[in-house]
């Protein structure tokens, strides 16, 4: 009968997870998703702990150890989610997401210390005894969950600026070749004497940490954004392979989920930087991008406009696009911004919003920002969508958004992002770019836009720019 409770338990745990993650895919139902899916894991932890029976009929026993751990993380995940900035949000996402990781690779070698305690006074050999499938599930769920973990690491550190791009020559080669030790020696890992067979194992979960530092360090800030999705997948993959070591529906579910959705986002991001996986990963797209992006460019010429002029333009125009970018997260003026968007509607002119698939630091970081501050999702714009629309456009503010309205995209073979699908700004009547100064984005290279005769340049931080704007459009 318990067993019985515990399938059906798992059952509701797995339909939670696909009805939240669909929920997800939009902002409107995306809280609403989110509380589902966590309902639904509540249900499969507690089942888990109170109905779980081993073979020979025992139960967990050590709750004391358990919910200890169950406090101490809520509390720690709650402070956390709740002082958070919305700058410092994926720089959060990498780090939880690191945990992930870690906790896959801590459950394939809790898994292995089992076998291994259980064989190694039994034989002479590991492979006699122990199935391969079974050692390659513990092998992979230990190599890719610490590949997630470290990685997921060193993106937070580049995230939040404490660490910084680091590549030598040949450095890409030497990757590959730590990614062969660690196949190496996992197989020794198998083959090997028991007397050596943990010392191997360990080696094996180092090694895979090492090559996790060294896969994310060489890739540029530009691609932050795709290496912690593929990273997401990474730890969902290492999850799902717990599932399969201890046969738990609910886990095996959940970790096919996230390794999929991932593995599509990350497929789709790349697409919409028209670049390869592989381009991404061994390309170190943003590392060189200053010295290939140009300073010739900072010879050309740019104008300002004042507060004043831009209020004016926007007040007389009949529709105004709206780009936010990183920018706009820094100076946390999302709300300020949705002041400004609902002041230049009760004037009869007509705003929205163009969202690029990569602006910011994570997948839908803009979205997530927008939404907070309850902007209308009917008002946000794919890439697409919005660059049918900039021709009928009297003006495009942009936010702190700088590589994904750079026209180099398009018209210089020579620039790192050439290729890249940008937001095609460009073809508005007006351009009011605001930034704190001319130094280049996240990619670290020079805009074009900046120099064009239809663009004017508003310096400042954002909030602030915004308030005055709001201040002046009151007046007129």
């Amino acid at each position: 009968m318990q067993l019985d409770i515990l399938t059906l338990a798992y059952i509701i745990g797995s339909v939670t997870f696909i009805l939240g993650l669909k929920m997800l895919s939009n902002p409107l139902s995306a809280r609403k998703g989110n509380l589902i899916a966590a309902g639904g894991m509540s249900i499969a932890i507690f089942s888990t702990i109170f109905l779980y029976e081993t073979e020979d009929g025992q139960g967990l026993h050590n709750y004391v150890w358990i919910f200890s751990g169950l406090i101490i993380g809520s509390i720690v995940g709650t402070l956390a989610a709740k002082k958070v900035k919305m700058t410092a949000m994926p720089e959060m996402v990498s780090m939880f997401n690191g945990m992930g990781g870690a906790c896959a690779a801590l459950i394939s070698a809790v898994e292995f210390d089992h076998v291994y305690r259980e064989f190694r006074l039994d034989s002479n050999s590991f492979a006699a005894v122990v199935p391969f499938g079974h050692y390659f599930t513990i092998s992979a769920g230990a190599i890719i969950g610490g590949v997630s973990f470290a990685g997921s690491m060193i993106a937070w550190g580049k995230l939040n600026g404490r660490i910084k791009d680091f590549t030598f020559k040949g450095q890409h080669i030497v990757n590959l070749l730590v990614f062969g030790f660690i196949l190496v020696v996992a197989g020794l890992t198998y083959w090997s004497n028991t007397s050596v067979t943990n010392i191997w194992f360990l080696v094996t979960i180092l090694t895979a940490l090492v090559y996790g530092v060294m896969f994310v360090l060489p890739i540029g800030g530009a691609d932050m954004p795709v290496v912690i999705s593929l990273l997401n997948s990474f730890t969902g993959v290492a999850a799902a392979c717990g599932g399969f070591l201890y046969n738990n529906k609910v886990m095996l579910t959940g970790g096919i989920l996230v390794g999929a959705a991932g593995t599509l986002l990350t497929i789709l991001m790349c697409k919409a930087m028209n670049r390869s996986l592989m381009n991404v990963l061994v390309g170190s797209f943003g590392t060189h991008a200053v010295a290939a992006g140009g300073a010739a460019k900072q010879a050309g010429s740019y104008k300002e406009i004042s507060v004043t002029d831009a209020a004016m333009l926007m007040s007389y125009a009949k529709k105004v696009f709206i780009v936010p970018g990183y920018g706009l997260a820094v100076a946390q003026a999302q709300h300020t911004c949705h002041e400004l968007e609902k002041l230049l509607e009760e004037k009869g002119v007509e705003v929205k919003y163009a969202i690029h698939p990569v602006a910011g630091r994570m997948p839908g970081h803009m979205n997530v920002l927008l939404a907070e501050a309850d902007v209308s999702y009917d008002k946000l714009l794919e890439m697409e969508n919005a660059n049918d629309e900039f021709k009928s456009t009297d003006v495009v503010l942009i936010l702190g958004a700088n590589d994904v309205v750079n026209p180099a995209a398009k018209n210089d073979p020579s620039s790192p992002i050439y290729g890249m699908p940008i937001l095609e700004v460009e073809q508005a009547k007006t351009v009011i770019v605001n930034k704190r100064s001319m130094k280049p984005g996240y990619a670290g290279i020079e805009n074009d836009l900046f120099y064009q005769p239809k663009t004017s340049m508003l310096f400042g931080d954002a909030k602030a720019a915004l308030q005055k704007l709001i201040t002046e459009i009151k007046n007129i």
